[in-house]
């Protein structure tokens, strides 16, 4: 099959590999449709904790069930489905708490074995959701919609009239499509470009200039206010834009070794969370559910649709100009 791959840390290439073969429990996908995480360029630089080569990168992804292994019930072949990545241990103290994600030795698709950047992937039956009729392009917004999901699992229950998310790249972006569906009756998006701002505004969210007397405008007054760009210099303004009794939400990926800091008087005084958030936790089922909630508009979030030497050369240098969530496509 051909496939992109990591050969070695830093390195991306594409080539042929043997077609895999799924054993007992596991299925044979051809995938149709595979999205560029900012977690697969870790990867491939050897900073994301549990990778490792050579490698296969990407685990946003759906396609059609070509092949079942042995013992493999609930499946047949030509069925549409959708990967949930995350490889717990399932005995350690977090897994048994039901938090996956938080597993002490996690693995996943594309990280720690081969993913979603072939045309063939072999995938545990049971990491496997039906997508019915649902476009394959939209299925593979699952894995990042329930990343953001799980973010939002904190808050749940809570009052949230006014959002504000800061960053409005792709997942910022799937941060404020979810918060819109889940009924917030203003979501603001601050970006400094502008053509994100307009995407936000054609989804019925607010667009923020950053630097704008509408983002002054935020100060103090939002009952969330989430990072999603990864810079700790934003993350440290977060408590900036919460209203007392509000949360902040460390939702970007910043540098292991940023430091921000925080006023622990104001936490206590103003009765602020802070929290972080990381992965999904085995929520793709509820991911689909919101993805048909926002329906067809969610596919403009994928700009660029590209095949698997288009896949490695954004990998090896840089995402395109004007870009969101790139994908491939087959």
């Amino acid at each position: 099959m051909k496939a992109v791959f990591f050969p070695a840390r830093d390195e991306v290439t594409t080539g042929e590999l043997p077609d895999p073969v799924p054993g007992p429990g596991e299925v044979l996908l051809r995938v149709r449709a595979s999205g560029i995480c900012h977690t697969d360029i870790e990867v491939k630089k050897g900073n994301y904790g549990t990778g490792t080569y050579p490698v296969v990168p990407g685990h946003e992804y759906a396609g059609e069930v070509v092949e079942l292994g042995d013992g493999v019930t609930g499946f047949a072949m030509g069925d549409r489905v959708v990967v949930d990545p995350n490889l717990e241990c399932g005995t350690c103290k977090a897994c048994q708490r039901g938090w996956a994600h938080l597993c002490e030795s996690l693995g996943a698709y594309g990280v720690t074995t081969d993913g979603g950047f072939g045309e063939l992937s072999v995938v545990r039956a049971d990491r496997l959701h039906q997508i019915g009729d649902m476009p394959f392009e939209m299925a593979a917004l699952a894995e990042p919609l329930g990343c953001v999901l799980n973010g939002l699992r904190p808050v749940k229950g809570r009052i949230i009239e006014r959002a504000a998310v800061f960053g409005a790249g792709p997942i910022g972006m799937l941060m404020g499509l979810a918060l819109k569906a889940r009924g917030v009756a203003e979501v603001n998006m601050v970006d400094l470009d502008q053509s994100r701002l307009e995407m936000a505004e054609a989804h019925g969210l607010v667009g923020v200039p950053v630097g704008s007397a509408s983002l002054n405008a935020l100060s103090l007054s939002c009952d969330l206010a989430a990072d999603a760009t990864g810079v700790a210099a934003v993350v440290q303004s977060l408590t900036g834009y919460v209203a007392n009794g509000g949360a902040a939400l460390v939702f970007g990926v910043c540098s292991p070794d940023a430091r921000v800091e925080v006023s622990p008087f104001e936490i206590f005084r103003r009765e602020l969370t802070l929290y972080g958030t990381h992965s999904l936790n085995h929520n793709i089922p509820e991911a689909l559910a919101v993805i048909s909630d926002i329906g067809p508009s969610i596919q403009t979030v994928v700009t660029h649709r590209l095949d698997m030497r288009g896949i490695a050369d954004v990998m090896a240098t840089h995402a395109p100009a004007g870009s969101m969530k790139v994908q491939y496509q087959a």
